[in-house]
């Protein structure tokens, strides 16, 4: 992979971690006050408690996504970004550039959706 490209994923990644960061901190200003006496009635009141579930629920994804993209950040430091972890065979930059995140080359990465489908 050129200096270019590494840069380009880089900038990427970046970009990725700056949304889910601003978006964790817009959680926290303006999504995590729940004031009940806000809300007319307790239907009100259990819709704005399960909205603000699902919130936090995406943003426990997000924080797992998150620590992928430092991973993926780091292999671009020590050279190993776009290196399948499974078979060592080149990532396809397509692939890398839809999910830069990314550790399987796509057949690595459909060979374990398959086995997970088998048992999961």
């Amino acid at each position: 992979m050129n200096k270019a490209q590494e840069k380009k994923f880089r900038d990427l990644l970046d970009a990725k971690r700056r949304e889910i960061i601003k978006r964790a901190q817009q959680t926290l200003d303006e999504d995590m006050t729940l004031d009940a006496n806000e809300l007319p009635d307790e239907m009100d009141l259990a819709s704005s408690e399960y909205l603000q579930s699902f919130t936090f629920r995406l943003r426990g994804r997000e924080k797992v996504f998150l620590e992928k993209i430092q991973k993926a950040i780091e292999r671009l430091d020590s050279g190993s970004f776009g290196v399948c972890e499974e078979c060592g065979e080149r990532i396809s930059v397509k692939r890398l550039e839809a999910r830069p995140e990314t550790t399987l080359c796509i057949r690595c990465k459909e060979d374990q959706e398959r086995v997970e489908k088998d048992f999961g």
